[in-house]
Order: structure tokens, then sequence, then C-alpha cells
């Protein structure tokens, strides 16, 4: 049994690196064939022939596709991921410094989904066909019909302009920013290093919105999964026979339940907060939020295809790794896939 899961999690790695390199092709692939303009946005729309096609040269643009596919390809095996447009830095320092900004509001609300989700899933599964059930799955549902984009939008309308309960797009006020020294990137963790509680408060105020929209859409999904997973789990023969004892709902939940469904609560954490990484593009828009799905959204925007594909390939490595180590966690905490012992 030890052996074959080490195979398998060998396959598994190979299916990670495959899947990569074609996500790599195809968002290649598409960045040429979309009808953007980089050199436009370099030399300006105004610039004679000779210009043009003196920029298209120095970019390579001129050459067919395949072989800007295999010069990139080379360039980013030896960690160059080319220069940005936009800002003229090379691409992966602005991703170096967009990054604490996405991974920071995803990593809040992801703890709250789990925190809420979790909880939440477990006693509608309980008090199955209860008015709490019904109430857990209506929540669920309104979670995952409407867009986040109008979430953000009434959530700015209602709770920043109107109520002013929190902080407005961004992740501090204008007057603070600068402030802070970046030592993690994570500005909530950086202005308590540096013991800036006025800082601290204000980024709180600032991510709490954007945090709640992201983790409400990842609730309902966790929400719905845990109240299967515990709905199979409380039919099991282990679980009438503890409440037979007399055991405690508490007692169930703690020292049964939540042990057996920690594999599969394990996969469904890790695909949400890959959830989370990827759709936080269209949150970051909405709040002005300086992650990298803003940054792929503003190269996008002029054809700047060097930072599109490498955001792209960074949230889709992202995802894959976290998918690649639910599977070893599967084989870590599931008995049945590791070698029994005398």
């Amino acid at each position: 049994m030890k052996d074959f899961s080490l195979l398998d999690l060998g396959k598994r790695f190979g299916q990670l690196l495959v899947s990569l390199f074609l996500l790599l092709v195809v968002t290649f692939v598409i960045g040429r064939v979309l009808p953007t303009d980089p050199v436009g946005a370099i030399v300006g729309e105004l610039a004679d022939p000779a210009t043009f096609a003196a920029m298209r040269a120095r970019l390579g643009l001129d050459l067919p596709v395949y072989q800007q596919f295999f010069v990139y390809l080379s360039s980013l095996l030896q960690g160059d991921l080319g220069k940005a447009i936009l800002t003229g830095n090379p691409v992966i320092e602005d991703l170096a410094a967009a990054f604490p900004a996405t991974l920071e509001l995803a990593t809040l609300a992801i703890m709250l989904s789990t925190l809420i989700g979790v909880p939440l899933g477990m006693t509608a599964a309980f008090f199955r066909d209860s008015w709490f059930d019904q109430f857990a799955r209506v929540i669920s549902l309104v979670g995952h019909s409407i867009p986040v984009f109008w979430f953000g939008i009434f959530g700015l309308v209602v709770f920043y302009a109107t109520l002013a309960w929190v902080g407005g797009p961004g992740r501090v006020d204008i007057y603070l920013e600068g402030l802070i020294e970046p030592r993690t990137g994570l500005l909530l963790v950086d202005s308590l290093l540096a013991g800036d509680y006025e800082v601290f408060w204000n980024a709180v105020s600032h991510i709490i919105l954007p945090a709640c929209i992201l983790a409400y859409s990842a609730m309902a999904y966790i929400t719905r999964m845990t109240r299967s997973f515990t709905l199979e789990q409380l039919n099991q023969d282990y679980v009438i026979a503890a409440r037979a004892k007399g055991a405690s709902n508490w007692r169930i939940v703690t020292g049964h339940l939540l042990p057996n469904i920690a594999v599969q609560l394990v996969t469904v954490l890790a695909i949400s907060y890959g959830g989370l990484l990827e759709g936080a593009v269209v949150t970051e828009v909405v709040f002005s939020w300086p992650g990298i799905g803003q940054y792929m959204t503003n190269a996008l925007l002029i054809g700047d295809m060097n930072a599109v594909v490498a955001g792209t390939l960074i949230i889709g490595l992202i995802f894959m790794m976290l998918n690649f180590f639910s599977d070893l966690a599967y084989l870590m905490l599931d008995p049945r896939t590791r070698e029994v012992t005398a």
C-alpha cells in the first residue's frame, strides 16, 4: 500500500508539471492572438511605421508564434519573465510586490469562510430539514448565485459610502500609504511589527469588506460540502453506536465526525483557497486592491502579455500546488492509504 501511494504521488506530480506546461502554452497563444497591440502602448499610436517595425522586432513580435513561444520558454527557465510595459520593471519584481496583497486578502477570506462554513454545515446536517438547515441552504444558494462584483459594489455603496462602517478602496487611506516599511509585504503583519496601530486598524477597516465578500462565496461552497460530508457520516454505524451510548453531540463531532471528514475537508479548503486567489481578480478591481488581480487587469488593457502570462502562471501554479499538497495530506491522513503495520 505504501509503495502504491508513493507511486501515485509521483504520477500526480508529473500531472502537475504537464498541466502547468499546457497552461503556459494556452495562455501564451491566446495572448498572441488577442487584438491588442503592446507596441502602440510603448511608442504611441502616432509613431511612424518605421518606429513600429523597430519596436516589434525588439520585442520579438515579428517572429512566428512558435518561435516566440520557445524564446519565452527559454527565458522562463532562466527565471526571466520579461519586462512590464506598464511599469518598465521586470515582471517578476512587479509580481513580487503585488502578490502579498492578494495573499493577505485571500488568506483572511479563507480563514473567515472556514470558521463560519464548517460549523454552519455541520450544524445544518445535525438538524436536517429544520429551519436552521433551510436557512443554511438558502445562504449557500445566494452565495453561489450572485456575482462577486455585485456584492462588492453593493458593499461599497452601503457600508462605505452610506454607513461609513468600513474603509474605502485600497489597502489604507492615502495619507497613510508608504509609512510602513514592507518586511513581509503583508500590511497587517508589517504594521504590527512596526508597532503602528493606527495603520493596522486603518488597514483592518479597508480589508474587512473585500475579505468578507470573498469569504462569502467560499463559505457557500464549504458549507454545502461540509453538510454533505456530515450527513453521510451521521448514517454510519459508529455514530449510531455513539449516540446509543449517550455521547453528546460535541463528543460525536470532535471525537468521531471531524477525524473522518478531515481528508475531504482538506481537499475542499485547498480548492476554495485556490479559487479565492483566482477570484480575487474581480474583487481587487472593484476595491482598487493593489494585488495580482488588478495588476493583470491593468496589463491586459494595454496588451502587456508578459505581465498577463506571468500572472496567470503564478496563480495557476499556486492552484495546482494546493491540489498537489491536498493529495499529499490525503495520503497522510487517510489510514487506508498508509502501510498497515502489525
